[in-house]
């Protein structure tokens, strides 16, 4: 008798469904059985949710019970009502985003706090007006958070204070009095996100770095009133730090007790520097305190040489990420000495560097057997022969090569020989290729989850009409894409979630119905400013492609409330072209 394949136990297929690279494939693996509903129901741990959802939360909650992250950034309703709900459900969240809000949900977050003692992770970023009394409540309500992200609250520029003398205004920000009360309640914290709080001072490192022993990370980018002082502090006096991000240091000069304190911080693994006046002493110093190094980002650093950094790339040869954006001195000759250092790279990002060519791209290929990732928006890509020794990659994922105007497709046709394992390419911008290096990408390279060729002025279609099982989303707003191309994708590209086709102006209403009639997993499509597109497609399209939960339709297309609303229910969030 033949075995049912579905009779695996549920272990085997716990093992199978994880393996999926995203939750939202559980959807469609949920319509296949009973059983296979059960199972994903029981393994989705993540939930973001919007407007669209808020009368099924109950139902929703009830169906997930093993949620453990739940994201309301991009909700628009009231987040104290959601929250509680949430903190009546029964569930057991460990992360929650509640980042974007237009207002601190105080009432809300009490209630949940009395009830989700395991919430380790709480992100309150760009929320307006985030101030002293909402991070207070924060630390009094979720006392076992081990990371919290603040960064960049949105302030009212009319409540900003005139020469520092009206101490009232300094009631609508934080400050430090907040970062003191909150080193004094979280106990626990492990990483903390400070960047864009504009009033706080060197104390609020101090308070941090003297009462919580267990921190492990700081992001303090965009503080104006934080110094060298208070990050050298920081440094010197948190014994357990791994990581530390700052930028827009050293202006007009790095200060000793700066450059000393990378001594006393032993455990440093992530230094990003971004942004700031460094020197080849700074780097000499950083090599010889012996670190156990593994991310180092000098993004769009100055006054550094190839000299210094050099001697720290010697130093730290273990480097397995490495961030050189606009470093404009290094040019092809220079990265040949360099790579023989790069040897465990998983990513490098040397954007921004206009001298370097294909010779560099060629040369960390062959040098770095460990990289993923790799970036080189915006350099000179396409230029020189191929003379230098060409090998093939298999670790290369991911490609973001945006911007390189002299890029060709008989580069594209070397890249897709050399990286066969390729899931992500960007090539938006590039002007100088067409859809017969396209095609060969997509034809070479059969992992390709992403396709990114935004501005692609010369591609008309993907050059290819075979099946292209794994493509999950193409991004070609601005693009030549004719309906050709869009019949092509409805043709082959199965999975396809996400389809952006802004200001494609070759694409017609007929165009857009073949691919919203073939492609059944669709999720999102981007419609603005196809000006041959019907407006009146759109209800045909919320109700021909159930999966589809984000339209952007053309502009001119404006729903009413009782027409977004009635979309919704059928599980679709059109919004206003």
């Amino acid at each position: 008798m033949t075995e049912n394949p579905l009779d695996l136990p549920p272990e085997c297929w716990e093992l199978i469904f994880n393996s999926l690279n995203d939750q939202s494939h559980f959807e469609s693996l949920s319509l296949v059985s009973y059983r296979f509903l059960s199972i994903t129901n029981y393994l989705r741990n993540s939930l973001k949710l919007t407007d669209p959802s808020t009368p099924f939360l109950p139902q929703l909650f009830n169906r997930f019970q093993n949620l453990k992250k739940i994201d309301l950034s991009e909700f628009q309703g009231d987040p104290n009502s959601i929250l509680y709900l949430i903190s009546r459900s029964g569930l057991d969240l460990e992360s929650l985003n509640i980042s974007n809000l237009k207002s601190f949900p105080f009432m809300g977050l009490k209630e949940l706090g009395t009830k989700m003692k395991n919430l380790k992770e709480l992100n309150c970023s760009k929320i307006f007006s985030f101030r002293d009394s909402d991070l207070i409540a924060v630390a009094e309500t979720c006392e076992f958070l081990e990371v919290l992200d603040i960064s960049y609250p949105e302030n009212d520029s009319s409540f900003l204070p005139q020469g520092f003398q009206n101490i009232q205004s300094f009631s609508f920000y934080l400050t430090d009095s907040g970062i003191e009360a909150l080193s004094m309640k979280l106990k626990r914290l492990k990483r903390i996100n400070l960047s864009g709080n504009f009033f706080i001072t060197d104390k609020s490192l101090m308070f941090l770095s003297s009462n919580l022993v267990l921190l492990r990370e700081i992001l303090i980018r965009d503080c104006d009133f934080i110094t060298q002082s208070g990050i050298s502090f920081a440094m010197r006096n948190s014994p357990n730090l791994v990581s530390i991000s700052v930028n827009g240091i050293g202006i007009p000069t790095i200060d000793s007790c700066f450059k000393e304190s990378f001594a006393y911080s032993r455990g440093l693994c992530e230094i990003d520097l971004s942004n700031s006046f460094i020197s080849d002493e700074l780097l000499r110093l950083l090599g010889e305190a012996c670190l156990p190094l593994k991310k180092l980002v000098l993004s769009h650093c100055y006054n550094f040489t190839f000299a210094g950094i050099s001697f720290l790339l010697c130093k730290y040869q273990s480097l397995e990420h490495l961030n050189l954006e606009a470093a404009n001195f290094l040019e092809d000759e220079s990265m040949i000495d360099l790579s023989k250092f790069l040897t465990s790279l998983n990513f490098i990002d040397l954007g921004f560097c206009a001298k370097l060519t294909n010779s560099t791209f060629f040369t960390i290929l062959r040098e770095c057997p460990l990289l993923s990732e790799i970036k080189m928006e915006t350099t000179n890509l396409g230029l020189d022969d191929f003379s230098t020794p060409l090998v093939i990659n298999p670790q290369v994922k991911s490609l973001h090569l945006a911007r390189n105007g002299n890029l060709s497709d008989e580069f594209l046709k070397k890249l897709a020989i050399l990286c066969p394992n390729l899931e992500v390419i960007d090539l938006s911008h590039c002007l100088g290729i067409t859809e017969e290096g396209i095609g060969e990408i997509l034809k070479s390279c059969c992992e390709i989850k992403c396709l990114e060729i935004k501005r692609c002025r010369a591609v008309f279609d993907l050059g290819i009409d075979l099946e292209l099982p794994k493509l999950e989303v193409l991004q070609a707003s601005g693009s030549a894409l004719n309906d050709h191309a869009l019949k092509m994708i409805a043709n082959t590209c199965s999975r396809i979630l996400h389809l952006d086709l802004d200001n494609c102006l070759n694409v017609t209403t007929s165009g857009v119905k073949e691919v919203v009639e073939h492609c059944r997993t669709l999720r999102e499509i981007d419609l603005r400013w196809c000006d041959e597109v019907n407006v009146d497609i759109v209800a045909w399209m919320v109700f021909s492609r159930p999966s589809l939960r984000k339209i952007i339709p053309p502009c001119g297309f404006a729903p009413t409330e009782s027409q977004k609303n009635f979309f919704l229910r059928h599980g679709c969030l059109v919004c206003k072209g």
